[in-house]
């Protein structure tokens, strides 16, 4: 079984973050950690998201050749 985070278990786990923070019961020291993971989780997602954007553009190109 594949230890990898896949963009659907970042993205899930980005939105229980944003639920928890704009609950606003967190601790300010868990509220920052939680910050800290959700910023690392965007970054991921955002890195998946433009890899297959890019890709799906190569594939359009290649289609129109």
């Amino acid at each position: 079984m594949s230890t990898e985070l896949t963009f659907e278990q970042a993205e899930r786990e980005l939105g229980e973050i944003v639920e928890r923070l704009e609950r606003g019961d967190v601790a300010l020291d868990d509220a920052i950690a939680l910050w800290e993971r959700g910023e690392a989780l965007y970054k991921f997602c955002r890195e998946r998201l433009d890899t297959a954007h890019g890709r799906i553009e190569e594939l359009a190109r290649q289609a129109q050749s």
